[in-house]
Formats: C-alpha cells, sequence, structure tokens
C-alpha cells in the first residue's frame, strides 16, 4: 500500500490525540492549554520533514525528479542537454563604393536584437554582404529574408539600413526544453546503446541541436547501409532540415557509428496535408483547439512514407475541447506518403 502522507491538520491532531493519552487526560483542556500551542508548533515543524522525505523521493526517479536533478542524472549516462545556439546568416550593405565596414559591426533588429559582422568587407558596385552573428542565442535570432535591421554606430559611406538576404538568419536553437530532455534520459535507460541498432542512430541524431524527431532504416542503400533522416520542428517556416543541417547530423553520427556501416542522412520531403472541415459550434476557439490537435497528431504519428489512418484525423478533431460535432471532407480517405515524404500541417478550410 503506497504511503498518504499527512496533512497538517491531521498531524496536530495525532499530537494532541499523543498528549491527552500520555498525560491520561480524557477530559477536555481548556482553549488557551500548552498543549493545543506545543501541537501546532511541532507538527509544523514535521510537516515541512514530510515535504522534505516526499522532495527526496521524487528526485530519485527520472521521471518525476527536479531540473537540477535530472541533469545529474543524465550526465552519469552521458545524456547531455543539448545547449542554445546562434542564429547566423548573410546581411547587405549598400554605400559608396571602396567603403571599408569593419568586422564586429553591430547592426539591430526593430525589436533590439543585436547581430554583429564575422568579416572585414568593402563595399563594390554599391553593395556588399557580410556574414552575422546573433548576440542572443535561442530561436528568437532566426530572422526571415528580407528584414530590414539598423547599424547601431553609423559609418560614414554606408547607408544605416541593412537588408537580410536569402535564405534567412537561421540556426537559432533555444536550449532544449527540460521535458524533451528528460524524455531522452528515460529513453538511454529503457534503450541502452547496443551498438548500432537502428535506435542508436536515431539516438544519436537527436543529441544535435535542433533535432526533435529522426528515423533511421536499415539497409537503406544495400547491405550494410544505414539511411537517417530528421526534423526541427521548431525551426520556422519549415521543419525540414536545410543542406548545411544535414551535414551537421552526418559529421555528428560518423564520429559515433560502427566501423562496418555505411551511414545516408537526407532530410525528409515535406508532404503538407490540409483539411475541410465544418466544426460544430464554429467559434474561434473551437478552431483554434481543433488546429493545435491535429498538429499535435502529425508530431505523434508523422513518420517519412507512413500511412495516416483517417480515423485518427477524426479522432483528432472529435478531441478539440469544446467541439460537439463535425464534418470532415478533406481528406476523405487514408493519407499515403511516398517513400521518403514527411506529412507537415498544411492549411484548413473552414466551411
Amino acid at each position: 500500500m503506497a504511503f498518504a502522507r499527512p496533512t497538517l491538520q491531521q498531524l496536530v491532531e495525532r499530537i494532541e490525540s499523543d498528549f491527552k493519552t500520555r498525560l491520561n487526560n480524557d477530559s477536555s483542556f481548556l482553549r488557551r492549554a500548552w498543549v493545543f500551542v506545543l501541537s501546532r508548533v511541532l507538527a509544523g515543524a514535521f510537516h515541512l520533514q514530510y515535504g522534505y522525505l516526499d522532495w527526496i523521493f521524487r528526485q530519485a526517479f527520472t521521471d518525476t525528479s527536479d531540473e537540477e536533478n535530472l541533469l545529474r542524472d543524465g550526465s552519469i549516462f552521458g545524456v547531455v542537454r543539448k545547449p542554445a545556439e546562434f542564429a547566423t546568416g548573410e546581411i547587405t550593405f549598400t554605400g559608396a563604393n571602396g567603403t571599408a565596414i569593419p568586422q564586429g559591426t553591430e547592426v539591430q533588429r526593430s525589436d533590439g536584437l543585436i547581430f554583429v559582422t564575422q568579416n572585414n568587407v568593402v563595399i563594390a558596385g554599391g553593395t556588399i554582404n557580410d556574414e552575422v552573428v546573433a548576440q542572443t542565442s535561442g530561436a528568437s535570432g532566426n530572422t526571415e529574408t528580407g528584414n530590414q535591421m539598423q547599424l547601431v554606430s553609423p559609418i560614414t559611406g554606408v547607408d544605416n539600413t541593412v537588408t537580410v538576404v536569402t535564405p534567412g538568419l537561421s540556426g537559432g536553437v533555444d536550449i532544449e526544453d527540460i521535458e524533451d530532455y528528460r524524455q531522452r534520459v528515460l529513453a538511454r535507460k529503457r534503450q541502452p546503446p547496443q551498438g548500432g541498432t537502428e535506435n542508436d542512430y536515431k539516438t544519436w541524431a537527436l543529441e544535435v541541436s535542433g533535432v526533435t524527431r529522426a528515423w533511421a532504416y536499415e539497409n537503406y542503400l544495400g547491405l550494410g547501409t544505414v539511411g537517417v533522416t530528421f526534423v526541427r520542428d521548431d525551426d520556422t517556416p519549415s521543419i525540414i532540415p536545410d543542406a548545411g543541417e544535414v551535414t551537421t547530423v552526418f559529421d555528428y553520427i560518423e564520429a559515433r557509428r560502427p566501423l562496418t556501416s555505411d551511414v545516408t542522412v537526407f532530410a525528409p520531403i515535406a508532404l503538407p496535408l490540409n483539411f475541410t472541415i465544418e466544426v460544430i459550434p464554429d467559434t474561434t476557439e473551437v478552431r483554434a483547439a481543433v488546429t493545435q490537435e491535429l498538429k499535435d497528431l502529425l508530431l505523434r504519428e508523422a513518420s517519412p512514407g507512413a500511412v495516416l489512418p483517417l480515423t485518427h484525423i477524426a479522432e483528432a478533431i472529435s478531441i478539440a475541447t469544446g467541439e460537439s460535432d463535425h464534418d470532415l471532407t478533406v481528406p476523405s480517405a487514408n493519407v499515403t506518403p511516398a517513400a521518403g515524404e514527411l506529412l507537415t500541417f498544411g492549411t484548413i478550410t473552414w466551411i
């Protein structure tokens, strides 16, 4: 039987009862008797001790421990929390030909985030591109193409406004969510390394910052080959990794794979899944709840080439908060992606 932690009031009553028993006093004490005062003082102290013991108990298990002890638990098994990364990319300066722009020049986004140039460049033909790195780590540094920033300190001969060029500033990743880290520690305990199993390759991919889901395939290109693909669900506007991110994962796995295997890391092909839905009641809140449930469904069940049953889509809509009925017209059957294609959230047409 599980131990039930007594409440503060239960402790007070138990101590009062003990006093009466030990003092052989079956009659009632006066309302302001010292027994009542002492009982409450002792109960408060014991209640704190019970709380501390309860906290210690929770720290003994990976699924209930606090952040500090979870990090220590994970480190014992070599599971390191993925750090935050800085967004990088290129911007365009415009100005007078021959004007030098020194390394370390700061530009500022409209929200105040600072980016720093990485090279000494000189304007030629009226423009020059330079790489910049965000001074603040995290996804907040990711910036879309065309976004304009301002020089923090004006440079003679250079326009104060700079522009982010294609493909934008990317690679900024927040520190790994503690609950995502907890799941990786649990996975390490439940499925320890086995010298190159399918799970080992997925685990290696998930250890790279920004990677949120990964899949591995044996004999991908023939005997002795392994295929690995992954996505970055926290990236915007696309969860599909670019060539540089694919290379990063490949290099990480290459340093850990068994000598006898040949690894191919590739990006899945996005297959947006669109929906046409009539929902009852048709309110903003219900629409938002349905949208979130469908996104969660794809996160749980979508994998490259895997069939998504129509019944699962209908179920996801049905469990949305506030929904009482709905009519799903698109899709009208199970959704079957081709090999290498991954279902991603498209658009919802409300009717």
